[in-house]
């Protein structure tokens, strides 16, 4: 499938990461999903109703990268993907980036990113397991 409905870089400030200073501290995340379905029958019928809700979808991001907090950034993509194939039926394959702008690395770089691709039925996508992250205690 071809069709795509794109959410690019959501920023998010959030408390993920191995060292205790990013789980006291938080810092900013960018979030992007390109989302694979099939658009035609939306755009053949002008119909919002036919196609995905993006700002459902960006907030499903938001809540899932805000509401619990993850050692890494693979598992933040993880439940992000997984969240998104159980709740909109329509999305056949998801590919989900977080990018950690400043990354706590002691060398010069614009930051690290994780890219997973998930699919619906597929033997790295669609599963419908329990969420690796943990609720932010406040």
């Amino acid at each position: 499938m071809s069709d795509r409905i794109v959410v690019s870089r959501l920023a998010v400030y959030a408390y993920h990461g191995v060292l205790a200073e990013e789980e006291r501290l938080g810092q900013r995340f960018l979030i992007s999903l390109s989302c694979s379905l099939d658009l035609a029958p939306a755009g053949r019928a002008d119909d919002h109703g036919r196609s995905l809700d993006y700002a459902s979808l960006a907030a499903l991001a938001h809540a899932v990268a805000t509401e619990r907090r993850f050692r890494t950034l693979e598992g933040l993509a993880e439940t992000i993907a997984a969240e998104a194939l159980a709740a909109y039926p329509r999305i056949d394959a998801i590919r989900v980036r977080v990018e950690k702008p400043e990354v706590p690395i002691p060398l010069i770089l614009d930051g690290v990113a994780v890219e997973i691709t998930r699919t619906r039925g597929g033997s790295r996508g669609g599963s419908r397991g329990e969420s690796r992250g943990r609720s932010r205690r406040g």
